[in-house]
């Protein structure tokens, strides 16, 4: 049977426009399973200060945390429906293989390997980092290269033990590592004066120091550092509408900040603004949240229950918390920073 020329076109045509359309997302078994239960099961680090730790009443904070909060707030509109599940580094990976938990948001770094041969998806990253070395001021340690032949402490089973043991080889200096199976070993036997330094994550060592110094002020975290640390929420693979949905709420809180929406502005926003990316984000001109299998408000009530990222940085590790970080790496990409949110439009 043959097609007249014009027929075929049209075809073409129809095709064409089908394919082009905006589809609406399927809300995928993790999803499924989450409004079931009503409650979005978290995985975070047992006590790690500004990132996850639960106060003597058992209320969880931290930037890790927030970011939960704002995914529940997104998926079931309230972001007090978390069950954080804190977690060792031993046991992360296996709880978000296993199924026990529905996203990984525990100062994890992203690395070829883990997301090539875990199973598992990385999403977008909430804090660029990179391993620092701590020391006892009084030792007189200005940098790195004064460590050769010292010991130092470190967690086994992580990035950073690895990074050492390159660090150490490359550099020729012999560092001896002293390895414990738990954080908190390594951090004792630091400051029981075992280890001349303790090396983790740069946010970590100021996390343990204000936790754990009689003296914070006695420490000291050499300026050198000597790996990339991107960290940020995982999830498994073999569902992409939920890979989907926790990655666009973090790169919503992100681009929340750059364009001014803040916890306090939302609503007024969203109701009196006129630029086109504000009402776009908080769902005013279009829905976005039918193409990630959510209503329209998701990114807003996100905003309204954590605030952006700017404010959750602030609140959990920024200059005026307890941990001091400055934004660095952190800011926004327009301000010289590596925050750079991927269009939600």
């Amino acid at each position: 049977m043959t097609h007249s020329p014009l027929r075929t076109a049209v075809t073409s045509l129809f095709l064409v426009a089908t394919c082009a359309a905006p589809l609406s997302a399927h809300a995928g078994k993790t999803l499924d399973g989450i409004k079931a239960r009503g409650l979005v099961v978290c995985g975070v680090n047992t006590a790690l200060a500004g990132f996850s730790v639960a106060d003597a009443g058992g209320k969880w904070s931290g930037l890790d945390v927030d970011i939960c909060r704002a995914v529940a707030a997104a998926v079931l509109g309230d972001g007090e429906k978390v069950k954080f599940v804190p977690l060792s580094t031993q046991q992360r990976f296996t709880a978000l293989q296993s199924g026990e938990i529905d996203v990984l948001s525990r100062n994890t770094t992203f690395s070829l390997t883990r997301d090539a041969s875990m199973g598992l998806h990385q999403t977008a990253v909430t804090y660029y980092d990179g391993q620092g070395v701590m020391v006892l001021k009084k030792s007189g340690i200005k940098g790195l290269k004064q460590l050769k032949g010292q010991t130092v402490c470190v967690q086994s089973g992580t990035t950073t033990e690895k990074n050492l043991v390159d660090y150490s080889k490359a550099n020729n200096l012999a560092i001896k590592p002293a390895v414990f199976e738990k954080v908190e070993a390594a951090t004792a036997a630091y400051f029981a004066g075992r280890c001349v330094g303790y090396t983790t994550d740069a946010s970590g060592l100021a996390s343990v120091r204000n936790k754990e110094a009689k003296d914070p002020s006695e420490h000291v975290v050499l300026p050198e550092l000597i790996s990339k640390e991107p960290l940020g929420p995982m999830v498994r693979r073999g569902d992409d509408e939920w890979f989907a949905i926790v990655k666009w709420v973090v790169y919503g809180l992100i681009e929340a900040e750059e364009y001014g929406v803040t916890q306090s502005s939302v609503d007024r926003l969203k109701t009196g603004s006129t630029d086109p990316v504000v009402q776009r984000l908080l769902g005013t001109t279009e829905d976005t949240g039918k193409l990630l299998g959510l209503d329209r408000d998701w990114l807003a009530r996100a905003v309204k229950t954590t605030g952006n990222y700017g404010e959750i940085f602030e609140r959990n590790v920024g200059p005026k918390s307890a941990l001091g970080l400055q934004r660095g790496l952190n800011n926004q990409w327009n301000k010289n920073g590596l925050m750079y949110a991927f269009p939600i439009r």
